[in-house]
């Protein structure tokens, strides 16, 4: 009898050990989608913010808060955050967890915080990151993108451009370049947030999430598509 409870108790906490494990990853994406809310709200309340006209015809974005960007040199990225397109009737998909990994060449030393917003012309652009890692630079170029409350203020201004990157620094470089970074699924993060095995692409497809961080989050998206 012993024995068997010898047996018996390493598989308890093993058990235990594995629920609390979900548990914790579960709240940390649920983390992540509440720091993408907060992203999005910061950069609305800049004077330089990202023109609600974009929002309202772009069809994707992608929200990476706090990425790091550190080197001496030669440098590297890397962040986790979320990923959402837009629906056939013009609503926001359930957001799909994503990383952002990258490196660059030449003069920079420190270490920077950065909150990093993607706005994507064309959904389909980020409906391919489901296959495997997408790189930017190499599948679609990322140019810095125009800044206000509407693009329309500046009349010779076209949104031609298939990704327009913002970013909002709190460390000590002046800017980031992104292009040649590579955006892949954060399969065990989706996951845990979603309770099972679920693939990018029925994520995409679906708006039907409940849980009050996405509904803040897709409220936030389309607040920022109105003018004001």
């Amino acid at each position: 009898m012993k024995k068997l409870k010898f047996i018996i108790a390493p598989v308890l906490l093993s058990i235990l050990f594995v629920m609390a494990s979900a548990t914790i990853d579960g709240s940390k994406e649920t983390e992540r989608v509440n720091n993408s809310v907060n992203v999005l709200k910061d950069f609305s309340k800049m004077k330089e913010a990202i023109p609600h006209d974009l929002i309202a015809e772009y069809e994707g974005i992608v929200i990476v808060p706090n990425l790091i960007n550190a080197g001496f040199v030669v440098g590297g990225k890397r962040g986790r955050g979320i990923a959402m397109i837009k629906l056939d009737d013009g609503s926001w998909s359930d957001p799909v967890f994503v990383t952002l990994t990258g490196g660059s060449v030449g003069f920079q030393i420190g270490v920077q915080a950065v909150d990093l917003v993607l706005v994507f012309r064309h959904k389909g652009v980020l409906t391919k990151v489901k296959s495997g890692d997408f790189t930017i630079g190499g599948d679609a170029s990322a140019a810095a993108g125009p800044v206000g409350r509407s693009t329309s203020a500046n009349t010779d201004y076209k949104l031609e451009a298939e990704v327009y990157s913002y970013s909002r620094s709190r460390g000590l470089f002046a800017g980031i370049s992104i292009n040649g970074s590579n955006l892949g699924i954060d399969k065990k993060a989706n996951a845990a947030f979603y309770g099972s095995d679920i693939s990018s692409e029925d994520i995409f497809a679906s708006g039907q999430s409940s849980t009050a961080s996405v509904k803040a989050l897709k409220e936030t998206l389309k607040g920022m598509a109105q003018s004001k």
